[in-house]
This record gives C-alpha cells, sequence and structure tokens, in this order.
C-alpha cells in the first residue's frame, strides 16, 4: 500500500474544506453586512446570530488548518512499529493515523484515517505487527505497519 498517495487524498481533502470553510465564513460576513439597518432589535438579534455562525465557522476553520499543519509534518517512510504515520492493517480494517479525515477508498481499499489522539491509535500506538490489543472489548491483532 502506497501511504505518499494515502497522504497527498487526505492533503487534498484538508484543502478544499479549508477552502469550503472560508468561503462559508466569506458568505456568512457579506450577508451579515447586508443586515446592518435601523429597524431595531429584530435585525440585531438576527445579525447576533450570525456572527456567532462566523465564529463558530472561524473555529472549525482553526481546526482544519491545524489538521493540515499536522498533514505537513507527516513522513511516508515504512514504520515497524504503530506511530503518527502509519498505515496499520489489524484484523477488523486499515488505518491511517494522521488526522481524522474521514474513509478514502484507493485501489478498491478502504483506509480509515484517524486521529493519533483517537482510542483506537492509543490503544495500537508503540505495538509492532504480530501484537495484539482491545478496544471495547474487541480484541484486534495488527497485522501489517508500512
Amino acid at each position: 500500500m502506497d501511504k505518499s498517495k494515502i497522504l497527498e487524498v487526505v492533503k487534498t481533502r484538508i484543502i478544499e474544506k479549508i477552502q469550503k470553510f472560508e468561503n462559508l465564513i466569506e458568505s456568512t460576513r457579506a450577508s451579515n453586512n447586508d443586515t446592518k439597518s435601523s429597524m431595531g432589535d429584530k435585525y440585531e438579534t438576527g445579525r447576533e446570530m450570525l456572527q456567532q455562525e462566523i465564529n463558530n465557522l472561524q473555529r472549525q476553520l482553526n481546526e482544519t488548518l491545524g489538521q493540515q499543519t499536522v498533514l505537513q509534518k507527516i513522513n511516508v517512510e515504512p514504520c515497524t512499529k504503530v506511530q503518527n504515520g502509519a498505515l496499520v492493517q489489524t484484523d477488523k480494517g486499515l488505518f491511517y493515523i494522521a488526522v481524522a479525515a474521514g474513509e478514502l477508498i484507493l485501489d478498491n481499499q478502504k483506509v480509515i484515517t484517524i486521529s493519533p489522539e483517537s482510542p483506537l491509535a492509543k490503544s495500537m500506538t508503540a505495538l509492532s505487527k504480530g501484537q495484539s490489543f482491545s478496544l471495547n472489548n474487541v480484541p484486534q491483532i495488527i497485522k501489517e505497519i508500512w
């Protein structure tokens, strides 16, 4: 399995997410400016709700920018132990430890991207091929690490 290909797909997905948040923030700000009027308190409430939405989108954008920073530090060299940047095949699935970007289908194979802070990644961190671990009383065996 080619980790560099997975990393590029994840990076592209994060860039698209950043652009989406930037566009949403821009359009929400534009609609916030459109509601500026002297029509009274009803519009002030609407403007406050729009500002809260902008703040929420900005927080999500900042989290996604943080994910982008993490991805820039990922090494695609082969791994012998489970760590950040490792691609891990267990008897339950194929996991790429980098950022939580969801499920990918590459070469007709499902890869689940997870954060190193996720319970699953923490359960198998520093383990090697052939070792087992358990998460939520579900035992798993590490079949391969790339």
